[in-house]
């Protein structure tokens, strides 16, 4: 079995850090058999796949927890959390960062939305007062008990008050000692440039990449080359596995049978294979009675 990343010293590499969506243990095992070396547990895709329910703060505390825990007992690679506003104030900030790192988070993003919180790259956003977040931040990173959890601060400031307001806050919560920086929806390659030049020898920067959203989509290799050191596809496994049931569906309804799409998925067979029953079963038996 390969060794753990250690995502804080992974950072300090210039080559970034590709971390796919996921939103339960299935697509954690899944992305990690890939080969990833980091997983983003999104809390958009948890609305989605959890609830059916669009990213507008719907999701709690105890459920990202749980959403964790599993992934993190399935898979052994780091994890970065979508920690939303850490579900209230500085106080409810100590308990989820808490609760995460118990969990086994390795990074947790916090964002200065009010709550309830929205999609980054939905319309109608507001944020809090900066001093509160700083208040928010300052909680989170007394609340760490290991030195390798990262605390990954997100503004949503852009669309708010501009992007010279989100970069002036950026540098407020970098000056709070924070691990990371998350500066949402970046309307174009000028904007993201100018994030990078202003921060990217400072501190990892990380770039959301959102189908359809507010930042142009691009590949690792060009985020990497404008200076970002962290690279999110957080809801495009879902759009995936949504474009596809549809499909499925339908077929089913259509056809009445699966026969149409077998050659298109895995079969009994096949997704046991896939996990791992065969080594869970000889691990089982290494207990049984009849051992």
């Amino acid at each position: 079995m390969m060794e753990k990343t250690d995502l804080k010293q992974r950072l300090t590499q210039s080559r970034a850090l590709l971390a796919p969506g996921v939103y339960d243990a299935l697509s954690a095992l899944v992305a990690a058999q890939a080969g990833f070396e980091a997983l983003y547990l999104s809390g958009a895709s948890i609305a989605y796949t959890a609830l059916g329910r669009s990213d507008v703060g719907l999701t709690t505390y105890t459920e990202v927890a749980e959403t964790l825990s599993r992934i993190t007992e399935r898979v052994d690679l780091p994890v970065i959390v979508d920690a939303d506003t850490g579900f209230g104030n500085a106080l409810n900030v100590q308990r989820t960062v808490k609760g995460f790192e118990r969990a086994g988070a390795a990074m947790i993003q916090l964002e200065d939305q009010t709550f309830p919180k929205r999609c980054g790259h939905l319309d109608g956003k507001s944020v809090v007062p900066v001093q509160e977040m700083e208040g928010k931040l300052k909680a989170a990173l007394d609340a760490r008990t290991r030195g390798d959890t990262l605390i990954l601060a997100r503004t949503d400031a852009l669309a708010v008050e501009g992007i010279e307001a989100a970069f002036e806050r950026a540098e407020r919560y970098l000056a709070c000692g924070v691990d990371a920086l998350f500066i949402e929806a970046l309307r174009s390659p000028e904007q993201m440039d100018a994030a990078c030049q202003r921060f990217a020898a400072r501190v990892p920067l990380l770039a959301n990449m959102v189908e359809g959203g507010k930042t142009p989509v691009q590949s690792a290799a060009e985020l990497q080359a404008r200076g970002f050191r962290i690279v999110i596809f957080p809801g495009g496994t879902v759009r995936a596995v949504a474009h596809t049931l549809e499909a499925y569906y339908a077929s089913l309804f259509t056809h009445q049978t699966t026969q149409p799409w077998q050659g298109k998925m895995l079969d009994f067979d096949g997704l046991n294979q896939l996990i791992e029953t065969p080594a869970l079963m000889a691990l089982g038996k290494r207990y049984s009675a009849d051992e």
